[in-house]
């Protein structure tokens, strides 16, 4: 449940944030201003997850996290973040967007790239507004490579960063921060329940599989784009 959970709040956030990110980044005439934005959003990128975790860790400690400082000196209640279970997905999720999306990003700007500068020539002279050339003409033009990675991470959505989650998780919040990645470290490395680990990681991975077929055969019915 944890795991199904945890993977369709990051896909419904992590999917179209790059998107936008991507069609933002494109709008923007001032080469120096955009490949300034560009590294500001990739570099996060780059961090590693321990050390992710860590920042997050100081920033919101109890008593010496800034964030929480902040707070007293609004006149606000300090929050247990890594305390409080309700929060646990919230921050797994959000921490993921701000070190992913100017990555994920990258293969849309790549196929904006692509866009005919005619297209826009002709809608402008035709008086299309910016916002209109952008839901007819780019939108449209990257649509089957959204297709094509909606595809690729709907076939991974079970599969969650076990090294961020179990940096996360606290007695306090393993009821909602168990996964099945977590899950089969703990049967098979500190258990050595090796074959019931082996069958859980199994049968996590089959899922993925059929999600992918599945996925990929309805979106080549309707859009006529799929992996194969």
């Amino acid at each position: 449940k944890n795991t199904v959970i945890l993977g369709i709040y990051t896909l419904v956030v992590n999917f179209p944030i790059p998107i936008l990110l991507a069609i933002g980044i494109n709008e923007i005439r001032n080469k120096t201003y955009k490949k300034t934005i560009q590294m500001i959003t990739y570099a996060p990128y780059f961090i590693s997850v321990v050390v992710l975790v860590g920042m997050m860790m100081q920033m919101m400690d109890l008593r010496s996290g800034v964030i929480n400082m902040i707070l007293q000196k609004l006149g606000m209640n300090p929050i247990n973040f890594f305390g409080d279970a309700g929060l646990f997905r919230s921050l797994y999720v959000w921490s993921g967007v701000w070190q992913a999306t100017g990555y994920n990003a990258v293969v849309f700007i790549a196929a904006l790239a692509g866009v005919s500068p005619d297209l826009h020539e002709a809608a402008t002279i035709d008086g299309a507004t910016r916002f209109q050339r952008i839901i007819h003409i780019n939108i449209p033009a990257i649509m089957p490579t959204i297709i094509i990675m909606l595809i690729m991470t709907l076939g991974g959505v079970m599969n969650l960063s076990f090294e961020k989650v179990l940096l996360m998780q606290t007695d306090s919040n393993t009821a909602v921060s168990e996964v099945i990645s977590t899950y089969v470290y703990k049967l098979g490395i500190q258990k050595a329940q090796y074959s019931l680990s082996t069958a859980v990681g199994l049968f996590n991975n089959a899922i993925n599989l059929i999600l992918l077929v599945a996925v990929n055969k309805i979106s080549s019915k309707l859009s006529e784009t799929s992996l194969w």
